[in-house]
């Protein structure tokens, strides 16, 4: 299982895994000593930027392994900066774990309109991220000194916009956490006694393991693409549907691209053949390594292969926007690992966001609030899905500057059909 843990910058997020991975003994004494100089930061934070910045920049992996099975932890970035590898990071996964600072200042930053938090809820709604952890952390810091009152404030106001959002919030455990000194990470705190939940390893381990579409056809978003020595190009990402085989003829969109897959490697291990949900890591013959990017994605050349995308059809709802929106609107999407420009060339329909019935056809703009259908043309090569025959390559995010202004899921799909094979 792929678990992600999001909010803000100044959460703790890092240091948590960090705490979690060593508690678990994940990580050896001799690899924590040398690798990480002690800091559980260090164990996900692996850039020299990051350790210089005390802050996340890419996304990281750190594997847990516990008696329930093992888990993917997902670091990804807090801040606006990077809240491109943030969306791909959380795209790739099957839960998530909120970090919120309950610290004096800190959360009441992160919860308002210029924070993170709502953000983040809503991202991962958008992203079918549909298993949520809370995570309120720093509750060890002075200004808390592990108040009952001050959890109970935060659980409420995330609780009721978990809910506005679409969540079942009575299904997300809240839980007060220091991932500093490890209190109710896997064993429960002498400091906080008022508090009868589970730890976060234990909430963990009770998330439901989600359904493999192994029998649907392949598709793997690809998030980052490597040279690697004496083996050649490798696109790294993780499979969303179907199996990958070596010696599969694979192809790539939107390149369109048809090549061999010559090895796949998982955790560090050479493997004959991967399934939906698994990362991993496939060789491709006759490569580059900028044929490829981030947001490209691998099929099966034999069976319903991915194509480019010359325009789409979709269902959005406008969250955030200050003025309206017209035709010729173009602003960024985020679909799976892509992040692409797209322009609104036919506001189609404004619809009713319960039933669908059209309300107003053909208008002339379009404001927050507003449910519509919209005929869409990405800028550059884009691979995207109708969302009821591949869900997480048919929904994205809209986002201007850095805000997310909408949702939406893809209804129909325009391919543009062309092949170069290597």
């Amino acid at each position: 299982m792929n678990v992600v843990f999001l909010g803000d910058h100044q959460s703790g997020k890092s240091t948590m895994i960090g705490n979690l991975i060593y508690s678990c003994k994940s990580i050896s004494e001799k690899e924590f000593e040398r690798d990480c100089n002690r800091n559980f930061a260090w164990i996900v934070d692996k850039l020299e930027s990051e350790r210089d910045q005390s802050i996340t920049i890419n996304v990281s992996k750190a594997t847990l392994n516990t008696q329930a099975g093992t888990y993917n932890l997902i670091n990804v970035p807090g801040k606006e900066d990077y809240i491109k590898n943030t969306m791909t990071g959380a795209s790739n996964c099957d839960a998530c774990v909120l970090v919120v600072s309950a610290a004096d200042g800190e959360y009441e930053e992160s919860y308002s309109s210029k924070g993170l938090i709502k953000r983040h809820i809503l991202l991962a709604f958008t992203l079918g991220v549909k298993q949520m952890v809370v995570s309120i952390n720093k509750i060890e810091e002075k200004s808390v000194n592990y108040s009952q009152k001050r959890y109970e404030e935060i659980s409420r106001d995330i609780y009721d916009y978990a809910k506005k959002v679409g969540y079942n919030p009575d299904q997300i455990n809240f839980i007060p956490t220091s991932g500093q000194n490890g209190d109710n990470l896997v064993r429960k705190s002498s400091e906080m006694r008022w508090f009868k939940g589970p730890t976060l390893l234990r909430a963990i381990c009770k998330l439901d393991q989600p359904t493999r579409k192994i029998d649907r056809p392949l598709r793997i978003p690809i998030q980052d693409v490597y040279k690697i020595a004496g083996i050649g190009t490798v696109a790294a990402g993780r499979i969303e549907s179907g199996t990958l085989k070596v010696g599969m003829i694979v192809k790539i969109a939107p390149e369109n691209i048809v090549t061999e897959c010559k090895s796949i490697e998982m955790d560090h291990s050479s493997i004959d053949q991967a399934e939906a949900g698994d990362f991993i890591g496939f060789n491709l013959k006759n490569i580059r390594k900028n044929d490829i990017w981030r947001g490209c994605v691998a099929s099966d050349a034999k069976n319903d292969p991915a194509e480019d995308t010359e325009s789409f059809l979709a269902a959005v709802i406008i969250l955030n926007h200050p003025g309206k929106i017209r035709n010729g609107y173009t602003p960024i999407i985020d679909c799976h690992t892509a992040h692409v420009a797209c322009e609104f060339t036919k506001i189609e329909s404004i619809i009713d966001r319960r039933t669908g019935k059209v309300l107003t056809e053909e208008p002339k703009s379009v404001k927050s609030g507003d449910s519509c259908v919209i005929r869409m043309v990405p800028k550059k090569p884009l691979c995207v899905e109708p969302y009821q025959q591949y869900p997480p390559l048919g929904r994205f995010v809209v986002r201007d500057m850095n805000l997310i202004i909408g949702v939406g899921i893809v209804k129909e799909v325009l391919r543009n059909y062309l092949t170069r094979a290597r």
